[in-house]
């Protein structure tokens, strides 16, 4: 039998709180103003790129719940050295898909969606392998959700074609990115 520790049923209670919360109200408590609003902005974008609701919110709130689970793991230092070597390559990966993305929104004929997927691909094994000690299957799948529907190329077209009825909500996410990049920055220096 193992010992009892506080700070561990302290952590059993963060992340299964986590698991119960996912609506915007409580993640706009949880997250800074500039993620909960490219959360609401990405909601919107994918509800108007898929015309389903149900599964756009789907897709919002196991991101959210994936978000937070992971802050709640760094927050109380359960990551051992390798991983957080590989936090910080998931973090580099991540910013530079972001820039890329942004690149996309701004210079003309820049979309190239095998690139995108594979760097998406790429953060969903970084991701996974981060948290797979840590968290459940059921989370695990949410990872996994998560990525496979900003992959899919019917998505990734509609969302980057030149003409989109959707840039005007993609250049708001692509200005949320830049102010998330540039804090990122200067928390780094």
């Amino acid at each position: 039998m193992s010992e009892f520790r506080a700070k561990d049923i302290g952590l059993r209670v963060q992340k299964k709180l986590a698991s119960k919360i996912s609506n915007k109200a409580v993640a706009k408590t949880m997250l800074d103003d500039a993620t909960s609003q490219i959360l609401d902005n990405l909601y919107r974008l994918c509800k108007n790129v898929t015309g389903n609701k149900k599964e756009s919110e789907k897709v919002i709130k196991n991101l959210i719940k994936v978000v937070v689970k992971v802050g709640i793991l760094n927050r109380n230092e359960q990551f051992d050295h390798d991983e957080m070597v590989l936090a910080a390559k998931f973090q580099r990966k991540f910013q530079m898909t972001c820039m890329t993305i942004i690149s996309f929104y701004q210079i003309d004929f820049s979309y190239d969606r095998s690139f995108i997927t594979k760097s998406l691909l790429d953060l969903k094994a970084m991701l996974s392998s981060l948290v797979e000690r840590h968290l459940t299957d059921k989370t695990l799948a949410r990872v996994e959700h998560v990525f496979e529907f900003f992959r899919e190329p019917t998505f990734l077209d509609a969302v980057f074609a030149r003409n989109s009825e959707h840039r005007e909500l993609l250049g708001k996410i692509t200005k949320d990115l830049n102010t998330i990049l540039e804090v990122s920055e200067e928390e780094a220096s």
